[in-house]
């Protein structure tokens, strides 16, 4: 294989906006993860951000994901990467600080992805 030698895995949130069921995102995770060990890769799984428009409907399911994605890291035996908690809002839990959040209110802006890059550096080191 050329070209890669890590595999960050991250998603779930897209299926929490459509209303699937969060066992099956969990498990398309875990075969992503699965399947970048296999080919030798070192696999990094990311937790779900907070998300300010979906606030405070999605919070439970995304809380629910994020704990069996926490479940796949330690079984799959691969790093978890907290972005979740990286990027929330301490006095407004479930929600990203407003300097980390794009001006849509679905993603991070500039600063917060820099944030979670810089995470990810320190974590592969």
């Amino acid at each position: 294989m050329s070209g890669a030698d890590v595999l960050v895995v991250q998603g779930g949130i897209n299926d929490i906006a459509q209303g699937r069921s969060v066992g099956d995102a969990a498990a398309n995770l875990r075969a992503m993860v699965e399947r970048g060990t296999r080919l030798g890769l070192r696999v990094a799984l990311a937790d779900v951000l907070p998300w300010n428009n979906g606030w405070p409907d999605a919070e439970e399911p995304i809380r629910e994901l994020n704990a069996l994605i926490a479940g796949i890291a330690h079984d799959e035996s691969v790093l978890l990467l907290p972005f979740h908690d990286t990027l929330e809002d301490r006095e407004r839990h479930g929600r990203m600080r407003p300097e980390w959040t794009h001006a849509d209110g679905d993603h991070p802006s500039v600063a917060g992805y820099r944030t979670l890059g810089e995470l990810v550096a320190r974590s592969l080191g």
